[in-house]
This record gives C-alpha cells, sequence and structure tokens, in this order.
C-alpha cells in the first residue's frame, strides 16, 4: 500500500472490516478472488462515471482512468459490459413487503389491538385478493400468495383463510431475495456514513447504536427479545407516515422530484474479540 495519513490508514482498517463477511459470504458461496475483482471492477467503473463528472462537461474515459487507475483499454471493456442486476428480486422484494406493510397497517385488515387479521383469500372485503389489488398493483393475487407461502411469510390456516405469520417480510426461503436485501440495506448504511463523513454535508443523517461489550450470554435473550419488539414498534409508526406520502400508493401525492427515504434497525451479537 502507498503511504497514506492517519486517517487514511483508518479508512485501510474499515474497508478490510467490510471486505472480511464479503469475502467470507463469496467463499461459501464458492466465488472465486477472479470473479469478486471483476464485479469490483465493475463497480468502480460505473461509480467513476456515474458520480465523478465535472460539472459543465461530459464524462470521458481518459478522466474514468485517471480516477481509478485503470488503463483506457480497460475502462472501454467495462463500458461495454452489461450491468450486473437484481430487478427480478427487488420487484419480487418490494411488492411483497407492501402486501406485508398494507396488511399490518390498513384499518380494514387489523382488529382493535391493531394486530393482523386472518383473512379469506378471495371475496368482497378484507381479503387477501383485495389486499394485493390495493398495494401491489397488477399482481395476480394467487401467484403473490403463493410466493409468500413458500418463503413463511403467511400460513394457509384453512382453505380459504390466510394468516400473518411474521412482522415484516423476511424471506426466511429465497436465497436469491436475501442477497437483495444484503446489497440493499448495507448500502444504504454505507452511503449513510459516508454522508455524514463529508465535510461539504450541513445537515447530517441520523446514524446511532446502542453497544456494549461485557455482557453475560443470560442478558442476551431478553434483549433480542426486547429490542425487537421495540423496534418494530418505531418502524410500524414511521411506515404509516411514509406510505401515506408515496406516490406508489397514492397517486394523488403531488409535490417535485423522486426520492428514497427510509430508516433501518439491526441487531448484532457476538463473542467479544480484542480486535473488533
Amino acid at each position: 500500500m502507498a503511504k497514506d495519513n492517519g486517517s487514511l490508514h483508518v479508512l485501510y482498517g474499515a474497508i478490510l472490516r467490510l471486505l472480511r463477511p464479503l469475502v467470507r459470504l463469496s467463499l461459501k458461496k464458492g466465488i472465486s478472488y477472479g470473479t469478486f475483482t471483476s464485479l469490483l471492477k465493475w463497480v468502480f467503473y460505473d461509480v467513476a462515471y456515474k458520480e465523478f463528472i465535472i460539472e459543465g462537461r461530459k464524462q470521458t474515459q481518459s478522466r474514468i482512468s485517471v480516477i481509478t487507475g485503470f488503463s483506457r483499454k480497460e475502462v472501454k471493456r467495462l463500458s461495454e459490459l452489461d450491468r450486473p442486476t437484481t430487478r427480478l428480486q427487488k420487484e419480487q422484494y418490494n411488492r411483497a413487503a407492501r402486501v406485508i406493510s398494507g396488511w399490518r397497517r390498513d384499518n380494514e385488515y387489523v382488529d382493535d389491538q391493531g394486530q393482523p387479521l386472518i383473512i379469506p383469500i378471495i371475496g368482497e372485503g378484507a381479503t387477501f385478493e383485495t389486499l394485493v389489488k390495493r398495494f401491489s398493483g397488477d399482481m395476480p393475487p394467487r401467484a403473490v400468495l403463493d410466493e409468500l407461502i413458500r418463503l413463511g411469510t403467511l400460513k394457509l390456516e384453512s382453505s380459504n383463510r390466510v394468516r400473518l405469520v411474521q412482522e415484516a417480510f423476511m424471506p426466511t426461503a429465497d436465497e436469491a431475495i436475501k442477497f437483495h436485501i444484503l446489497g440493499t440495506d448495507v448500502g444504504f448504511l454505507i452511503s449513510t456514513i459516508d454522508h455524514n463523513i463529508d465535510p461539504d454535508k450541513k445537515e447530517p443523517f441520523f446514524q446511532r447504536k446502542v453497544y456494549y461489550d461485557n455482557l453475560p450470554d443470560e442478558v442476551l435473550a431478553d434483549f433480542r427479545k426486547m429490542s425487537g419488539h421495540n423496534a418494530q414498534k418505531l418502524l410500524d409508526s414511521m411506515d404509516r407516515y411514509l406510505a401515506i406520502n408515496d406516490r406508489d400508493n397514492n397517486p394523488e401525492i403531488e409535490g417535485t422530484g423522486r426520492n428514497v427515504a427510509g430508516i433501518g434497525i439491526y441487531y448484532f451479537e457476538k463473542p467479544f474479540d480484542e480486535e473488533d
């Protein structure tokens, strides 16, 4: 590595920590070093191409070469590659998440205590069929039902009734969607940290955690339960606000631009390690 100042040295250490779980996952799934680096190269190219443009000037392969350290021949090769995509998994995840969210917050689909009702699959009123039409567009209700049952999110109570068994969409049986969530959620977290590090950003994004490093085993089960319950309550309140103001749910909402915004909460637990 080249000589660096103190902050760059710390950044190198942070990158190593970020890469370690990605490399571990890659090795588990049989992804070789060559494949990993080819993906990394494409990301370097794409970020340089889209996000490091000089205002008022067209991005050039020569500039990308200077920024990334790639030869101009390599930049040209990368520019001709198809973008790796998870579009299908993204669409499946977003549609399923909207259906589950609607079931948990729409007054027609919850009881007096705010708990999701067991609902008929088809028919008039509060049914799974009308739920899908309201919150997932033109997707066939039966296809959505079969997929959510397969993923472990719903349970068939009888031939015509279905129950929500997860508080949020957590695809326990679909590895591809889990990998999509990995990329999306970790990407959002790193983007938030990048925003907060940037001295030119006047208003930092919210970024906090609760962390103790000398806890006995016996405390963990209670803390898991408590953190899950309290975090879900907070996320439910945020979900209600965003759903009201999202054009996919309310096409009549006016305003300028199209933005992504949200809040994420995650639980962590591991044995203590002096190097962490």
